[in-house]
């Protein structure tokens, strides 16, 4: 199991590659909710998203041989982003098999950082039959989204640096779930920094496999999620799973609906972009008010790459 001393490794090796990203709050956000919530602002990393961390510290990992083969990944968008470019960073060749359906403002993304994309029909099946392809005719190194001990390490230090730029301790430290890289590294820095420190996942009700997961102790692929957070719809890791029933608290869910006004909330107080997959942490928060009220918390915003086509 990945520990804090590889988050720490993890820390000195990628931290001249990222950004040390804010943490912001709202005060009309705050009394809506009757908590004191601090937002760890990953929309403002490098590609959008915490998935840079993740992403790099596995690409400086690399020996150079293996590196000199290139990397391989499949992802619907933020992990294709930072992978692409972390492997820009370090000269080396990125493949990104990308399902037909990914936002297209994440594929220009892949392909504006000097990526390879190669598309495939939008099913975990397709993903994994493409990507062994590339793995066998070209030799490059595979990089999953999530389940990776490097990923896990890297993600991990967007919850150090929450726990260690805040000024009192919190009561509660939040972050989404989807494949679960980000929450388990989380649930390691949390618990080894601030012990007493509760570790609560959030997910949107319509791609809920982590939930049930956690619940029943036994881990649920995901099946035809239906959900507006596309980041959050793959099944949770085996090595992510380990760690989430090992070291995180509880799992909160919430619909599509709360999740949109959350993200409204957001954009309409604190006049930053994030995408839906950020929002359901303060989606949950607003749909059980008795669990956070008068608690500090820290809630980690994932990403900010949200297709304004919708829009506009």
């Amino acid at each position: 199991m990945v520990d804090f001393n590889d988050v720490k490794i993890a820390h000195e090796r990628i931290s001249s590659f990222i950004h040390r990203t804010p943490i912001m709050s709202s005060t009309a956000i705050n009394e809506m909710c009757s908590a004191n919530i601090a937002f760890k602002c990953e929309n403002f990393q490098k590609v959008g998203a915490f998935k840079y961390r993740g992403a790099t510290n596995a690409v400086q990992s690399l020996r150079d041989e293996d590196a000199n083969r290139g990397v391989v990944t499949h992802s619907s968008g933020n992990h294709a982003q930072a992978l692409a470019l972390a492997a820009k960073i370090r000269g080396i060749k990125a493949t990104i098999i990308m399902p037909s359906n990914a936002p297209q403002v994440k594929k220009n993304a892949v392909l504006g950082y000097g990526a390879k994309v190669i598309e495939c029909v939008p099913t975990l099946i397709a993903r994994e039959t493409t990507t062994q392809k590339v793995i066998d005719e070209e030799g490059p190194t595979f990089i999953h989204p999530y389940n990776n001990e490097h990923i896990i390490a890297g993600q991990a230090t967007a919850a150090k640096e929450l726990i260690e730029d805040t000024l009192s301790p919190l009561d509660i430290v939040m972050a989404p779930v989807g494949g679960g890289g980000l929450l388990s590294g989380t649930a390691i820095s949390t618990k080894a920094l601030s012990g007493k420190t509760t570790v609560i996942a959030a997910e949107p009700q319509g791609a809920d496999d982590a939930y049930r997961s956690f619940k029943s102790k036994t881990l649920i692929p995901q099946t035809a999620p239906n959900t507006i957070c596309d980041g959050l719809l793959t099944s949770l890791g085996d090595i992510n799973f380990e760690i989430i029933m090992a070291k995180v608290d509880d799992i909160l869910t919430a619909d599509d609906e709360t999740i949109k006004k959350a993200m409204r909330l957001v954009f309409e107080r604190m006049k930053i972009i994030i995408e839906p997959s950020s929002a359901v942490c303060l989606a949950t928060i607003l749909l059980n008010p008795e669990i956070f009220k008068n608690k500090k918390v820290g809630i980690i915003i994932s990403g900010g790459n949200y297709d304004l086509s919708a829009l506009f």
